[in-house]
């Protein structure tokens, strides 16, 4: 696809929680603009809820009013309550009693005291009728990949399921080790509502299925709208010579500007900061937040390869692109809050973000999830949402220049990740009961149902199905119709941007990021310059890239780019 066809298609397309909610609601309108968009992409048609029977209807209501929207955080109680209601498509396959004497190991995160603390709840009753029991390893995200790794360079599986994202397939699929998904649980979950980017090939490995989705991953733009409609801001603004009106930034170069004018400001009594980076290490999954500032310079319009050469896996990660990216974290540090160096993703997003300080924050879906349903977030009420930031110019790899699309900024919003899935072991295939014991649970944590109580309650997942995009629904729950409309939007003109940047699911995907994140803490801390960090990762790659067998990865990279 040519720029200028991209071009056409854009164009078609077209006590501080008092003091926040106090303010909330007179700059929301003002600061949203077009709801769930930056650049002019359209919203996408919402989904209904009419091709659902009055008694799913019914229950999608109660469940999304468990504990109810404004009334704090779930509780271990709440995800029983869940679970045991959206036990019918279970009951409705398996006998009561069918699984006594099974028992499965589930491997999982433990973050925010989200990921597996709710699938406990939610498999509790399933557990009761069944009679199976479920023993679990408990991971933090930044030790996921070393534990995963380690047991398979080991041949030591000691799990019968797993939670794993997409990525992690090459690594896991492409080495024979999980079950073939059978018929009646693609029933059972209905697959066909998966967002369209989630089917496969996602999910598949030489074209069987595998996965069981529960997420679907892509980084938005989270912002403080109170911030960009503060008439003290506005004028400060103007005052200081900045060109344009004080308002929400429209592209990363905006977003520099702004994070170093707010240094030394304040807003409603408080400090005032801009965009929030995460420079601390995160066992490779920091290297979403540096891919996130990346993508709108490095995603050329119509090419989907953005991290290799497809043609000969040469690591992209060093050129003029990526080190813009990585020179913009090195000059946004200093006017960041202070000990920002040391903070991970999950400091910016829900200590620093949620808990009031930050104006600007790039995460998965749930800082909006928990910004309204958390007991920590002091800014549910003056929270809006978009796609990424875009850029000026975008890089032309092929022709080493840089370009500016004449029909306004290059956005290419970032599908970190592919979303979290529920996988079952090859293991399990030789004992028919276990077997299908394993897949039962995982039916039960990808259901319909339960997908919408998830992506509106803090539990480290996001909409993932068409069937969540329903507005009404979600307004009859209790969010206010902007709002929602606003997050919904950033979710699904990712998912749907025609330039969405995707990442590839070849075998060590996380080991290239780990020795990026390795790499870039020396340049973050100043021992290194941007380049030199930049040139140090491509070399680690290759040297990765030839130890995987170069041909092997050339192969897979291709088949995951739908080449």
């Amino acid at each position: 696809m040519k720029i200028e066809t991209y071009e056409q298609i854009m164009r078609a397309q077209l006590s501080r929680r008092r003091l926040l909610q106090g303010a909330a609601m007179t700059g929301a309108a003002a600061a949203l603009g077009t709801a769930g968009g930056l650049g002019g992409f359209a919203s996408p048609a919402h989904a209904q809820a009419s091709g659902l029977s009055d008694a799913e209807k019914a229950l999608r209501k109660q469940i999304l009013q468990i504990p109810g929207v404004g009334k704090g955080s779930p509780t271990d109680a709440d995800y029983r309550k869940v679970g045991e209601l959206c036990l019918a498509p279970t009951k409705a396959a398996i006998k009561e009693g069918e699984f006594k004497g099974v028992e499965l190991t589930f491997m999982g995160l433990n973050n925010q005291n989200t990921h597996d603390f709710l699938f406990r709840g939610f498999l509790h009753s399933w557990e009761e009728y069944t009679g199976a029991k479920i023993n679990w390893i408990d991971l933090a995200q930044a030790d996921y990949n070393a534990r995963l790794q380690q047991a398979i360079s080991t041949g030591t599986i000691d799990w019968d399921m797993l939670e794993m994202g997409a990525p992690f397939e090459g690594d896991v699929c492409g080495r024979g080790l999980t079950s073939e998904m059978p018929d009646w649980v693609k029933k059972m979950i209905d697959t066909e509502d998966y967002v369209n980017y989630l089917k496969p090939p996602v999910g598949t490995w030489d074209g069987k299925l595998y996965r069981v989705s529960i997420d679907g991953d892509c980084h938005n733009f989270n912002y403080r709208t109170d911030y960009f409609s503060d008439k003290d801001l506005a004028k400060a603004w103007k005052d200081a010579g900045h060109k344009g009106e004080w308002g929400l930034p429209k592209t990363w170069q905006e977003v520099q500007e702004v994070t170093k004018f707010l240094k030394g400001k304040t807003i409603g009594g408080q400090p005032a900061w801009g965009y929030l980076d995460p420079p601390k290490p995160w066992g490779g999954f920091g290297f979403y937040f540096l891919a996130s500032r990346t993508t709108a310079y490095a995603k050329y319009p119509g090419e989907a390869a953005w991290l290799f050469d497809p043609d000969t896996m040469k690591p992209r990660v060093n050129n003029p692109a990526f080190v813009r990216a990585i020179q913009d974290v090195v000059d946004a540090l200093p006017y960041e809050p202070p000990n920002q160096i040391n903070a991970d993703p999950n400091e910016t997003g829900f200590a620093e973000f949620l808990g009031g300080t930050g104006s600007m924050v790039v995460w998965w879906g749930d800082v909006g999830a928990a910004a309204k349903t958390s007991d920590t977030s002091v800014v549910g009420d003056v929270c809006g949402f978009s796609i990424l930031p875009g850029s000026d110019d975008v890089y032309n790899s092929k022709t080493g220049k840089w370009e500016k699309p004449s029909s306004g900024p290059n956005y290419a919003p970032n599908l970190a990740y592919l979303g979290w899935g529920i996988y079952v072991m090859k293991k399990v295939d030789s004992d028919d009961k276990k077997h299908k014991a394993a897949w039962s649970a995982a039916a039960h944590l990808g259901g319909k149902d339960l997908a919408l109580w998830t992506s509106a309650y803090p539990s480290g997942f996001q909409c993932y199905r068409n069937s969540q995009h329903d507005i009404d629904e979600w307004v009859e729950a209790g969010y206010d119709r902007g709002y929602i409309t606003s997050y919904l939007d950033s979710q699904f003109n990712s998912y749907n941007h025609p330039n969405a940047a995707i990442e590839p699911r070849i075998p060590g995907i996380f080991q290239y990021y780990s020795l990026a994140e390795d790499e870039l803490a020396k340049v973050f801390a100043g021992q290194e310059k941007p380049q030199e960090g930049a040139d140090k990762i491509a070399a680690a790659w290759e040297k990765l890239t030839d130890q995987l067998g170069r041909e092997q990865q050339i192969k897979f990279y291709k088949a995951a780019l739908g080449k």
